[in-house]
């Protein structure tokens, strides 16, 4: 009944006016594989020197991480601040892209300082999105977000879906951390883990704020 008092007034309020819109003809529901990427420790970095923190970030987007992101594909890219959103045709393609990015902040950050090394987390997912010109939609987004916050740093976090589209083609070292259950979300996820060789100055880094450092080798065909 508010409802059609406030449509009848004219006074119809923003959100339920936007609610009852019919679907705008450039959304388009599709699968696809989500990327997203972190700076880990963002903040104390900024802390220590905002500037420097800020054209380090901007030069390992502009030699390493946009050009892997270009070489395989992407669909759609998104900065968010110090994070990345991308999407990718396929899981194998999201998985080579997160690896090789991983393996060449690695070689990046070897003998740097930690005040000046940037280490990012990267979450792994596929399915159905939502996708319009801005921005790409949906549970399985929202998944690789909170994989990308869980997954070690300098590592990847991925769904289950993720390592059985790689697994048999990559050769990665998987660790099964099982079903975990996320904030705000209704059913658990199967998450996956794979570590990398990270400076000692990053595991000195991780050691110091509570982090676990981590020791693998893999190669990408």
């Amino acid at each position: 009944m508010h409802l059609e008092h406030f449509a009848a007034a004219g006074k119809l309020p923003a959100i339920a006016r936007i609610a009852s819109e019919p679907i705008p003809p450039f959304l388009e529901r599709r699968w696809g594989a989500v990327l997203t990427a972190d700076v880990v420790e963002y903040s104390r970095l900024t802390s220590l020197n905002e500037e420097r923190t800020y054209l380090l970030y901007k030069s390992h987007r502009r030699e390493l991480i946009d050009p892997k992101i270009a070489e395989y594909c992407a669909k759609f890219v998104k900065s968010t601040g110090d994070g990345i959103l991308a999407e990718f045709g396929t899981a194998l393609d999201a998985a080579r892209c997160a690896i090789q990015i991983q393996q060449g902040m690695a070689k990046r950050c070897k003998g740097v300082s930690v005040d000046r090394q940037i280490v990012f987390r990267i979450g792994l997912s596929c399915g159905n999105i939502i996708a319009d010109p801005e921005d790409i939609y949906g549970h399985d987004v929202n998944v690789a977000a909170r994989l990308q916050a869980v997954a070690p740093p300098g590592g990847i976090a991925m769904t289950n879906a993720v390592a059985e589209g790689v697994q048999g083609i990559l050769q990665l070292p998987l660790e099964d951390l099982g079903m975990q259950q996320f904030r705000n979300m209704c059913r658990p996820v199967h998450v996956f883990q794979c570590r990398f060789p990270v400076p000692i100055w990053t595991k000195i880094r991780c050691s110091l704020i509570g982090l676990r450092d981590f020791d693998a080798e893999l190669t990408v065909p």
